[in-house]
């Protein structure tokens, strides 16, 4: 672990009393690279529009370059052995998000750095080699015949910066660049609402929440205003919005009757779904979610969304209903660059590939994750866009790609005589939902028909909460969430507006 390291050299260095310099070779684990090292991967010709990365060259180790930072991106980084690759990661954020606990942020249960993990920890190689990088930048193009990706910069909130264009060759590329929030084309709701996929939609809503919560206690504001402000709509009733609804409802019963008593019987929650919620549950788990939504004061509405408003959202039977906070939560789709990419495409719409994870239309090139589906002629289904799927797709990707370039073939076009073994076999691990109030629901069943381990309860809530703390992404995040649960127990969520 990098502090145990650090603290083993500073208490070597305080030993002595004239300690020495120590040698570049002890920072870097090797002897440090030269300048013309870092600087000889990338292209130096002014004439080129868009400079970047060069191929790469017969003393140099391949490149593998992965687009995205998300579950299957991360765990490809994390687990791809070093010594055969050069790793390039390019990705809109530099932090992998671990999503099943970004609701508990929106209330101030989570700080929000508790479920970010720098790519950097994830990989040290990033960091330190000098082949290896990460670029903070989007995706625009692939050109698959000269295997080369055109990538844009991401200089949101640098006023002083215009993006600029530059190319990355690639010996091998992983497409893990995830989905996008599914609306459906209803009018508004890309306008209105928040997502919660990423830490800024987390941020987003807190703002927000505590915002209209202090705005509802000012003179001046009716009571109907009062109830539209501190009207929270949830879009979805999946596992991402059962779990937010949970959550707010145990925010405003724990927190807000407590610190915001003169506004306390104005706030509440609504659920909006078109058919039944936690659908992959069983019709025992789904009627004790249910249940224990409506007692914690969560309105359940099942109608189909038609229009989205800035004060209010309208259903397909022309119900009116007013919000302060509406979370959108209703799935994922392709995003607009699987959209663009000229390549055969899964049903629907994510990338095709086959049962190696390869893209088999071009060479080189794999797709993982959210943004990858079965072809149809594989024979397999699509899979689910869960979290277990994408990791379980990285892990294995890793291993293919080290057994690859351990057998000479990391190089680009120099694996199409090799033999890539086994086959990726997904097998499901089971599903887990909290509903708030200390409860929560767990299925370790393969399907809702299969033999096993199905329950509901505060049993469940404390396997919810096991399960999640050992499936962090580090120790330092599982020390930071242990952290954030204890003081939240003691002393309340945090509902500074910050």
């Amino acid at each position: 672990m990098p502090w145990f390291r650090n603290f083993i050299q500073l208490s070597a260095a305080y030993a002595k009393q004239s300690p020495p310099l120590r040698k570049p070779e002890v920072v870097f684990g090797h002897a440090p690279p030269s300048l013309a090292q870092l600087l000889r991967h990338f292209s130096t010709d002014t004439q080129k529009k868009s400079p970047g990365l060069e191929p790469t060259k017969g003393d140099e180790k391949p490149r593998v370059v992965v687009l995205g930072s998300g579950w299957a991106g991360c765990r490809l980084i994390k687990d791809i052995d070093t010594n055969y690759y050069d790793i390039v990661c390019i990705s809109p954020r530099n932090h992998m998000v671990f999503t099943p606990l970004l609701a508990s942020t929106c209330v101030g249960t989570l700080e929000f750095r508790s479920v970010a993990e720098p790519i950097g920890r994830i990989q040290p190689a990033i960091s330190r080699e000098p082949g290896s990088y990460f670029f903070l930048a989007n995706c625009k193009g692939v050109d698959f015949q000269n295997h080369q990706i055109h990538c844009q910069t991401v200089t949101e909130g640098a006023a002083t910066l215009d993006p600029w264009n530059f190319n990355v060759s690639y010996d091998k590329l992983v497409i893990a660049s995830g989905a996008e929030a599914s609306t459906f084309g209803i009018k508004g709701a890309t306008e209105h609402a928040t997502f919660l996929r990423e830490v800024h939609h987390a941020q987003e809503i807190r703002r927000k929440l505590l915002l209209n919560l202090m705005l509802s206690d000012v003179p001046g504001v009716s009571d109907e205003e009062k109830r539209r402000l501190l009207h929270c709509v949830v879009v979805g009733g999946g596992p991402t919005g059962v779990e937010f609804s949970g959550e707010l409802s145990d925010f405003i019963q724990k927190d807000v009757h407590q610190r915001y008593a003169h506004v306390k019987d104005y706030i509440h929650v609504t659920l909006v779904e078109a058919n039944e919620i936690l659908s992959s549950f069983d019709d025992r788990l789904r009627k004790y979610a249910i249940k224990q939504l409506t007692k914690s004061g969560v309105r359940l509405v099942r109608g189909i969304v038609k229009d989205v408003q800035s004060d209010k959202i309208i259903l397909s039977d022309d119900t009116n209903i007013p919000y302060g906070v509406l979370v959108w939560s209703t799935g994922v789709g392709p995003s607009t660059f699987v959209n663009g990419l000229g390549i055969p495409k899964s049903p629907g719409g994510r990338i095709g590939i086959d049962e190696w994870l390869r893209v088999p239309s071009v060479q080189d090139v794999f797709a993982i994750g959210d943004c990858s589906g079965f072809l149809e002629s594989t024979g397999k289904p699509v899979l689910p866009a869960l979290a277990q799927v994408a990791e379980r797709q990285g892990k294995y990707l890793a291993k293919l790609l080290n057994h690859i370039g351990k057998a000479g073939g990391g190089r680009a076009d120099a694996a199409k005589a090799l033999d890539f073994g086994d086959q990726f076999v997904y097998k499901h691990l089971g599903s887990m939902a909290t509903v708030g109030s200390f409860k929560a629901l767990v299925d370790l069943r393969q399907s809702k028909e299969a033999k096993g381990v199905s329950m509901a309860g505060f049993t469940s809530w404390f396997i919810w909460r096991s399960a999640y703390l050992t499936r962090l992404i580090s120790w330092r995040n599982r020390f930071y969430v242990a952290i954030n649960w204890l003081t939240t127990f003691v002393f309340g969520r945090d509902i500074s507006r910050i």
